[in-house]
């Protein structure tokens, strides 16, 4: 019985074993049927997801492609620009070599001819030389058979009447320099006149025509020049000055011969180029605020003029006139340096003589006053000055020394002598002046004045160096075919009247501006 039931438990416990392991393994594959399930979704998702980012990719990429096919084209057509641009600079400047090659090759011409006719004439003279000669050495011996005495005989006869001249001629003059010594005083006056200038230690004044404004960089040529250059054009109808946008770097250049002009020129300038707002209406704003400030200026130099020389209650309006001399040439020379500098001289020398230094310099100073008016004022500068200066209650020496420092009028007062020697000293002195500045300053004061003085003209501008002049007209007085014939009449007149290198070009400018306020 026991052993029938031990087989019974172990029969038992087989089959529960079986059953069990069989569960098992079905439940087992059920998880690997889940598993595999859950793997192909899976890689369905992977496979979807690997899907829509390779067209993603592709998207940036052709997207990519295409921005860097626009910019090589933008590039390339830069390039072309460039290019172009640069043709047209070899063209114009292939032009101008072919006009110089012309020119010099009709003045080898007419150096060829000039040599030819200086060839003939320097045989001619040979020759005639020799006829002269021959027709000496006839003479000579004509008058040794006149005169019965031979040529050394005369040449010795020659020499002592000579030599006896020339002693007496020697004691004369001898006897005059001591007279004229005496009377004058002439070796302190040296010594005086040498002290001063020692002791003034004055710069030499040249004065250009051209100013150079620097730029951040080369691609703020383009904004002054502006749109089909309209900004540069405007900027020199409002301040009467060229501009000059050549291959120097970084820079460009103001040319005008009225020093004023080409200052406020290059305050605006440099203006418009921090405010980096550059068109007409800007350009014509900045003008005007630099055209106040510049009176504000030559007030500055004005009163640093009397500063520096140390003179004292002198009247306002002469102060700024003091001040406009700054830019006024005479000659090439600064005609406030030049004032300065008599200043300093007829003071110092004032002082050695015991006269009166601080009235010396203040007259020396105001002397040539009359040059800071314009130039379309009536008179010479001397008698300006002295209408000036008596308008301002100036004293009488001062007046005088004004009126006869070109001995205009007959001196009343050592101090007028001594401003007319020192005006002398500072005039003469190497460096002082060029003669060629002065005159090409006045050959353009005549263009504009010419210009100006046909109806219906407002500004005139000489640009160019001269070669040419912008002229402005009122648009209610002058019609488009007036202006025409308005550019003619002034270049026949300009023909008739002026004489000047090359030719000049008339450009009559007529526009109308309407102008309103919203308030």
């Amino acid at each position: 019985m026991e052993i029938y039931w031990m087989i019974g438990i172990l029969i038992v416990g087989v089959v529960a074993f079986i059953s069990g392991w069989l569960s098992s393994k079905k439940i087992g594959q059920g998880k690997v049927v889940n598993a595999e399930k859950l793997a192909e979704k899976i890689i369905t998702e992977a496979e979807k997801s690997a899907e829509t980012l390779k067209k993603e990719k592709l998207l940036e990429v052709k997207d990519e492609w295409i921005k860097l096919k626009q910019d090589f084209e933008n590039e390339t057509k830069s390039r072309r620009n460039e290019i172009q641009q640069l043709e047209k600079k070899l063209t114009s400047r292939e032009m101008n070599m072919d006009r110089k090659v012309d020119l010099l090759n009709q003045k080898e011409k007419e150096l060829n001819k000039i040599e030819r006719i200086m060839k003939s004439k320097e045989s001619a003279i040979s020759n005639r030389e020799a006829e002269l000669e021959q027709l000496i050495k006839e003479q000579n011996i004509k008058l040794e058979k006149i005169s019965g005495i031979s040529r050394e005989e005369a040449k010795q006869i020659l020499m002592d009447n000579l030599i006896d001249k020339a002693k007496q001629e020697a004691a004369q003059t001898v006897k005059e320099i001591k007279e004229k010594a005496k009377q004058t005083a002439n070796k302190e006056a040296k010594e005086i006149i040498i002290q001063a200038i020692q002791r003034s230690a004055a710069d030499h004044s040249v004065e250009t025509t051209v100013s150079v404004v620097n730029l951040p960089s080369d691609e703020m040529k383009g904004r002054i020049i502006g749109r089909e250059g309209r900004n540069i054009r405007a900027f020199e109808t409002a301040t009467g000055i060229e501009v000059i946008v050549d291959d120097t770097p970084e820079a460009v250049i103001l040319s005008g011969f009225d020093p004023y002009r080409r200052e406020i020129a290059r305050l605006s300038l440099e203006k418009l180029i921090t405010d980096g707002r550059i068109h007409p209406a800007r350009i014509e704003e900045i003008v005007e605020k630099s055209k106040q400030e510049m009176e504000e200026k030559i007030v500055e130099i004005g009163e640093q003029a009397l500063l520096d020389t140390g003179i004292h209650g002198v009247h306002a309006e002469l102060i700024k006139l003091l001040g406009k001399l700054n830019y006024r040439t005479s000659y090439g020379q600064n005609v406030l340096q030049h004032s300065i500098e008599v200043a300093y001289l007829c003071g110092l020398m004032a002082a050695e003589l015991e006269l009166d230094a601080s009235l010396a310099k203040r007259a020396a100073l105001l002397h040539d006053i009359g040059k800071a008016i314009d130039k379309n004022t009536e008179g010479t500068h001397t008698e300006i000055g002295v209408e000036i200066a008596q308008k301002y209650k100036e004293p009488p020496v001062v007046l005088n020394a004004i009126a006869c420092h070109h001995e205009d009028v007959e001196p009343t007062s050592p101090i007028s002598i001594l401003v007319q020697a020192a005006d002398a000293i500072s005039s003469s002195r190497p460096g002082a002046r060029r003669e060629t500045l002065e005159g090409y300053v006045k050959r353009l004061h005549k263009l504009e004045e010419l210009a100006e003085s046909f109806h219906g003209v407002v500004k005139t501008y000489a640009i160019q160096a001269g070669r040419e002049i912008r002229v402005i007209v009122e648009h209610e007085a002058i019609n488009d075919a007036m202006a025409d014939q308005l550019a003619g009449d002034i270049a026949q007149k300009i023909q008739g009247e002026m004489e000047y290198p090359g030719q000049i070009k008339v450009t009559v400018i007529r526009e109308y501006r309407a102008i309103d306020y919203a308030k």
